[in-house]
């Protein structure tokens, strides 16, 4: 499944996440046959059965999650869950690897052992990856955070934006239109609310994305929508992750 490659039209239009100047030379990281994480346990006294999966951005690292204090914040609010930051580089979606990736080598393995609840939290290009994830493995998870999503075309975008995701008419679904399909999957937030993993949302007035990220949130309930001042960086994704961590939605240590 190409979805990718599709929707990206290769990999130098990566560029409509960074806002860089790329080219097809761009290196896009080595694809192994497991991912590479980083793993942090929760220090409870009690036993732990929820698992975060951090997906980073485009060109970020999952030692930028540890770097820019989601981890520390988490641990500061005393969350009980144990964390894996995954390198879902740019190398897995453009192979199309990035969804099977997760399930056997992070998703599966959790349920093995004996974690109840599962949650992918995404920044940009991670959000991305949470949504295809969740569309093809939805009974998998509980629940998504995503902060400031790639959400593909902006042709599809646009579309959208004209009816609003609530009104959009689908329409044909080419074989190869992956970016189309996903969309089809993200209305299901607006006409069956109730069969699909619980999605939280959060992006930058600023943001590049604020747009495309407003057509999910106008369908998801109020308070699983969250916006801050800023654009396309860390500092609005902190303050969002810290905005959800203080929800309470993850359980806490006892």
């Amino acid at each position: 499944m190409k979805y990718f490659t599709h929707s990206l039209g290769l990999i130098c239009l990566i560029a409509l996440v960074s806002g860089g100047l790329l080219t097809a030379c761009m290196p896009t990281g080595i694809v192994k046959s497991k991912l590479d994480v980083i793993e942090d346990s929760a220090p409870c006294k009690g036993g732990v059965d929820t698992l975060v999966v951090m997906l980073p951005g485009a060109y970020d690292t999952p030692a930028d999650f540890v770097r820019h204090g989601f981890v520390a914040d988490l641990r500061e609010r005393q969350i009980a869950a144990d964390v894996v930051m995954a390198d879902t580089h740019v190398g897995y979606y453009s192979s199309a690897l990035v969804v099977e990736r997760l399930h056997q080598d992070i998703v599966m393995p959790a349920r093995e052992k004996g974690y109840r609840h599962i949650w992918l939290v995404g920044i940009s290009l991670g959000g991305y990856g949470s949504l295809l994830y969740s569309k093809q493995h939805g009974e998998m998870i509980d629940g998504m955070f995503l902060m400031a999503p790639f959400l593909g075309n902006r042709s599809l975008i646009a579309e959208i934006g004209k009816s609003g995701l609530a009104r959009w008419s689908v329409g044909n679904i080419a074989s190869a239109d992956y970016d189309r399909a996903l969309w089809a999957w993200i209305k299901t937030y607006s006409t069956a609310p109730t069969t699909v993993p619980p999605l939280y949302i959060g992006y930058g007035l600023e943001d590049r994305f604020a747009g495309s990220n407003r057509l999910i949130g106008d369908v998801l309930p109020p308070e699983r929508v969250s916006t801050v001042e800023g654009g396309h960086t860390w500092q609005p994704w902190l303050a969002l992750w810290e905005g959800f961590l203080d929800r309470d939605v993850l359980p806490r240590c006892r």
